[in-house]
């Protein structure tokens, strides 16, 4: 089986959506007139039209602002970058719904909404601070 993870978002506007995702640092590509990508390691997030992905789907697409339907979390190498990168969110127009704070003595994170109210976070995990043998 394939180890790549390919994750289909819809989105209200993919150039505007694409010009987010650049501005806060997660490389967006344009793919066709009608969807743009961002890899993050294996995995690829395929942001398409709303009307694409309930094509897709074969039904709605959740309404953000009304509810939730999914949390992406992207690790980070330090609290400097989660620091940093949450600035470059609301500098983007994107929405801090948790500022950076750390949780269990090893874990530093915030959270976000996109422009389309998709929510997402960024952790720093100071493994050296856990017991051994614990797992993450």
């Amino acid at each position: 089986m394939s180890k790549d993870l390919w994750i289909n978002l819809p989105v209200k506007d993919v150039e505007e959506s694409t010009a987010f995702f650049n501005s806060i640092g997660l490389q967006a590509t344009n793919v066709g007139n009608v969807r743009a990508q961002i890899s993050i390691g294996q995995t690829k997030i395929l942001l398409f039209p709303i009307e694409t992905f309930e094509k897709f789907t074969g039904c709605k697409a959740t309404d953000t602002a009304q509810c939730g339907e999914v949390i992406f979390s992207i690790g980070a190498d330090s609290r400097e970058e989660v620091d940093g990168f949450i600035q470059k969110v609301e500098l983007a127009g994107g929405r801090v719904f948790g500022r950076p704070s750390e949780t269990d003595g090893w874990m530093y994170g915030a959270g976000f909404t996109d422009l389309d109210g998709h929510r997402w976070n960024l952790l720093y995990m100071d493994e050296s601070k856990t017991k051994l043998g614990d797992e993450i």
